[in-house]
């Protein structure tokens, strides 16, 4: 090492010291980093196993080119999630290092962090990769930033790529990033989950991806470690149905060291999680990306002050939170890939000697991954819709667009974003514009990657059920040329923990998943955009056009009643006449509607069926047992009218409005009978989607005497 390579070192060493304490050292692999990135001025990939230290090398790296005498602007690290920014800038802060951040929660914070960038009193800027492409930021704070950047870090740089678990069609926008920056500015990306092809597709993007290709960078370092995890035990605990799996949560968390995660696969399973571990005496919280920010922020420090037991969570919390000594991560349910679960189980055991990590799969995981998988990239017609719909020259909104396509918000979003990294559309204020450029649909590259998902759900079924060692199937699901047997897993030591439940704890678990009943809430304004399609409805939709609050059995996604009205409702069930136990439950919600603390206002008069193509029998029945049950006349079915289809439940708002606009009509004597009754009408169905076939119908009914509308259905989804 030559003279002013080894002072380059030495001055690492003891910023890293400043760091993370006086008796930390550079790994190897950290030194040749912060050499290539400082001295080289190289581009660097960095593969590395969660606790390894991706983040001191950019942290050092930042002291380091900040007190050269010819020294740029800040780094800047593009990071997913607000968690991990919050982390790095405390992390910062001990080394000496100014780091700030601009993301959705610190608003009122971005003109005086934007002077600051300027007048060079930020060392560490941390932005997320939406912000790339915010208008504002891309057009007045991204050209001066990329100009003057010391240092660009993309943090969690699996996100890169579509092949990667968790792609992000921002982290795209790095490109642009990339190609703006100047000539030998040092370039860092990190991620702790990347196999092979994920890895392949980073570097080649990091070194190509330049505005001139003589510019072009194919010597990235690619620094690939070993994915062991020395501190953690792995297990599989096949258990048989929702409630035995809560029921072993309440009885063994005690056994499980420390504070740690218990993650599930939906919104409800952690709501309905945390709910029954409470009740049963535990200390512990939820934490979704429904949750408000500030009650984020307020769990992610109980569980870092270890005030809970546990964190129930979704993938919300999956990249960026740091607890070094996080004692156990609980899986209620199986991730859909080895991938995305081994980076969600590196959160625990990185400064323990020993962690526990433990999956308790269920029969249900399929059905949620086929949901997500249907959020896939849309079909190269509803693509064609969009481009056709947006003018070069006057941008529209995505409210204004859903009525084009019959894609739901957050879909119809991801495609513009990838449209937008194409080059096919552009955001601006106000909306989005047509670029006019050609545009390929690449439909064979998509069917490999939808492919690529599939063999990704088949490898995580064969993670439960291996003979062999677990922590070595995962590390060579990415490519870890060095996987070998861990001798400390389940199927290597043998199980340390039994299947057993108390049976108070299953009885507990058992009341708590079958209790039915779930609220309905009404529609309160139309969507945007009818007026385009023919649709007159706008704005508040009258009151006297409303239904009341409804009710359900359960959602789709519960762990208690879900598996069975997802079994029920599925496109492949045979239609029949609604099952006992379903009967029963719906008796129930009846019940406590009828005398609970939020009752219906008034006694229903008259049962009313949403007339059903699907499901006749199914919603015939279940309308004419509620009729007996509750001694009410059964006034008739409210009929569809015009062709089926339509739209299919998952399309948009203004879309299901269109569809949906005169698409019923009351039987001949029906309106009459409305327009005398004295209480409202309960309106059955059988599944509650977007809600608007409620509403709508609902609509009908008051507008032909109604007095009130009570919504009742089997299920909601989601």
């Amino acid at each position: 090492m030559s003279q002013d390579r080894a002072a380059v070192r030495d001055r690492a060493e003891a910023v890293l010291r400043r760091l993370a304490g006086e008796h930390a050292r550079l790994r190897e692999d950290q030194w040749r980093a912060i050499e290539a990135l400082v001295v080289d001025r190289r581009r660097v990939l960095c593969v590395q196993r969660t606790g390894w230290g991706k983040s001191a090398v950019y942290f050092v790296a930042t002291a380091l080119l900040r007190e050269r005498p010819d020294a740029a602007g800040p780094t800047v690290i593009v990071s997913p999630l607000l968690a991990l920014m919050r982390n790095q800038v405390e992390s910062a802060a001990r080394a000496g290092i100014r780091a700030r951040t601009i993301n959705s929660a610190n608003l009122e914070e971005w003109d005086e962090i934007t002077s600051e960038i300027h007048t060079g009193a930020v060392d560490v800027l941390l932005i997320s990769p939406e912000r790339l492409n915010n208008p504002d930021f891309r057009d007045s704070v991204l050209p001066k930033l990329a100009a003057t950047t010391g240092l660009l870090v993309v943090d969690e740089a699996h996100c890169v790529s579509d092949w990667g678990h968790d792609f992000r069609p921002d982290y795209r926008r790095l490109r642009t990033f990339l190609a703006e920056l100047p000539a030998r500015t040092p370039v860092l990306a990190t991620t702790a989950t990347a196999n092979a092809r994920v890895t392949a597709d980073v570097a080649e993007q990091l070194g190509t991806e330049l505005a001139d290709p003589a510019a072009r960078r194919p010597d990235v370092l690619v620094l690939r470690g070993s994915l062991d995890r020395e501190s953690l035990r792995l297990g599989v605990l096949d258990l048989p149905s929702p409630a035995h799996r809560l029921a072993w949560l309440a009885d063994h968390l005690d056994q499980l060291p420390g504070s740690g995660i218990i993650y599930t696969l939906t919104v409800a399973a952690a709501g309905e999680t945390a709910e029954f571990l409470r009740a049963r005496g535990w200390s512990v919280a939820s934490y979704t990306g429904q949750a408000e920010d500030a009650d984020r922020r307020a769990a992610e420090q109980d569980l870092l002050d270890n005030k809970i037991k546990a964190l129930v969570a979704t993938s919300a919390l999956g990249m960026g939170f740091d607890k070094p000594d996080l004692g156990f991560v609980v899986h209620l349910g199986a991730p859909p890939s080895p991938i995305a679960y081994y980076q969600q189980v590196g959160r625990a055991g990185r400064a323990v000697a020993h962690a526990e990590v433990l999956l308790l799969p269920g029969a249900e995981d399929a059905a949620i991954w086929r949901y997500f998988a249907s959020l896939a990239f849309p079909p190269e017609e509803q693509v064609r819709a969009v481009l056709a719909a947006l003018p070069t020259d006057r941008p529209l909104s995505t409210q204004a667009l859903e009525p084009v396509v019959d894609l739901r918000r957050t879909r119809l979003e991801l495609m513009l974003k990838v449209l937008d990294v194409d080059g096919a559309v552009r955001r601006v204020r106000g909306g989005w514009l047509a670029t006019g450029e050609p545009w390929v649909y690449d439909e064979p590259r998509l069917r490999r990657v939808a492919q690529a998902r599939t063999a990704e759900q088949q490898a995580m079924r064969e993670y439960a059920t291996t003979s062999g060692c677990r922590l070595r199937y995962l590390r060579e699901c990415l490519d870890d040329s060095g996987a070998a047997d861990c001798g400390r897993c389940d199927r290597c030591a043998g199980p340390l923990f039994t299947t057993d439940v108390s049976a108070a704890a299953l009885a507990a678990a058992q009341t708590f998943l079958g209790r039915p009943g779930v609220a309905i809430a009404p529609k309160k304004l139309w969507p945007t955009g009818l007026d385009a399609v023919g649709v007159p409805l706008k704005g508040r939709i009258p009151p006297a056009e409303q239904a009341l609050p409804g009710r359900a059995v359960g959602r789709l996604s519960d762990l208690g009643w879900g598996g069975r009205l997802r079994g029920l409702l599925s496109p492949e069930a045979t239609d029949a006449p609604v099952p006992n136990d379903v009967a029963a439950a719906v008796v129930d919600v009846l019940k406590e509607w009828a005398h609970g603390d939020d009752r219906w206002p008034r006694r229903p008069a008259g049962v009313v069926a949403v007339g059903s193509r699907a499901r006749p029998a199914l919603v015939g029945s279940l309308a004419e047992r509620i009729a007996a049950v509750g001694r009410l006349p059964l006034l008739g079915h409210v009929v569809p009218a015009g062709p089926a289809g339509g739209g299919g439940p998952r399309g948009n708002s203004a879309q299901r409005v269109r569809t949906l606009h005169d698409a019923f009509s009351l039987p001949d004597g029906l309106a009459d009978t409305l327009a005398g009754l004295d209480g409202p009408v309960l309106l059955v169905d059988d599944l509650v989607d977007s809600g608007w076939t409620m509403t709508m119908v609902a609509r009908l009914l008051r507008r032909a005497g109604a007095p009130d509308v009570l919504p009742l259905a089997l299920a909601v989804a989601g």
